[in-house]
């Protein structure tokens, strides 16, 4: 029996209630979203790289709309029984109303849970001002409280990956998100165990997500715990991981004329199993 959206809501707010750590992978489409769950995920996450390169886009520049987004969502909820929460860019807009109105629409296509950045996805001036991206929050988690059911709200600092390496910046950001209302906090691009230490001793008692798989940070799921962390990402990893297979295997054919490559490949009827379940 396929389970509510409430209940879904209620699983995915439980998870970051109990003790420990606990890994949300993030597919790109309906298929990674079956093989995370044939494995055990207890709930996913979207990617907006992941997306970004399904369609042939790139990333970070507003080049997905919040309709194709919102199809995404609604093939990878259709996918599993799991509980989604999805990376819902900037909101689609600058405007606090912009994040109001994704966060309801997120809803809508049957999302639990959803994450709003405040990068603007414009190189010459990438993160909001302070007071603007605190309005942001405080609209999103507004209507995030108007729902029937407790939709997860991750609010994101994003200084760190885009060049702004300022860490009390960041944190000031993150505590105002979480005074705001947030259930989350998350700031991508956190490389050291005192950073991620710091963070988490900011906002607490509030749980803190971090992204692995990005560059050269490293931590096991263990010393995450360790650190206080609560919730695991891995971002865009898991799709370039695909691509980068599917990218190598095409370039040993086009530049050595051979099919090694083959031997690694998950066997065809492995994977028709997994999707006739």
């Amino acid at each position: 029996m396929e389970p509510s959206q409430h209940t879904k809501a209620t699983t995915l707010k439980a998870l970051h209630g109990r003790e420990g750590i606990f890994v949300i992978p993030n597919p790109w489409d309906a298929g990674s979203a079956k093989l995370l769950a044939h494995l055990g995920f207890e709930a996913l996450a979207t990617t907006s790289a992941g997306l970004a390169f399904m369609l042939g886009k790139p990333d970070g520049e507003g080049a997905v709309t919040r309709e194709e987004t919102l199809k995404n969502v609604q093939d990878i909820i259709a996918a599993t029984t799991l509980p989604v929460s999805a990376d819902l860019e900037n909101g689609y807009g600058d405007e606090p109303e912009a994040c109001a109105a994704t966060i309801l629409q997120a809803a809508k296509a049957g999302l639990v849970g959803g994450s709003i950045e405040d990068a603007t996805g414009r190189p010459d001036d990438p993160i909001y001002p302070f007071e603007l991206s605190v309005e942001r929050v405080r609209a999103a988690i507004k209507a995030a409280r108007s729902l029937p059911f407790p939709f997860t709200f991750t609010a994101r600092a994003e200084n760190l990956i885009y060049g702004r390496i300022d860490l009390k910046d960041t944190i000031k950001r993150l505590v105002a998100y979480a005074e705001a209302g947030a259930d989350v906090l998350f700031a991508p691009g956190l490389k050291s165990r005192e950073e991620i230490e710091s963070v988490v001793k900011a906002v607490a008692p509030k749980p803190v997500s971090v992204v692995m798989g990005l560059g050269n940070v490293v931590f096991s799921l263990e010393e995450l715990k360790q650190m206080g962390v609560k919730r695991v990402s891995l971002g865009s990893s898991l799709s370039r991981a695909a691509y980068g297979g599917f990218y190598q295997a095409a370039q040993e054919i086009r530049e050595k004329g051979t099919f090694s490559f083959a031997k690694d490949a998950i066997p065809y009827a492995e994977l028709n199993k997994i999707y006739h379940m």
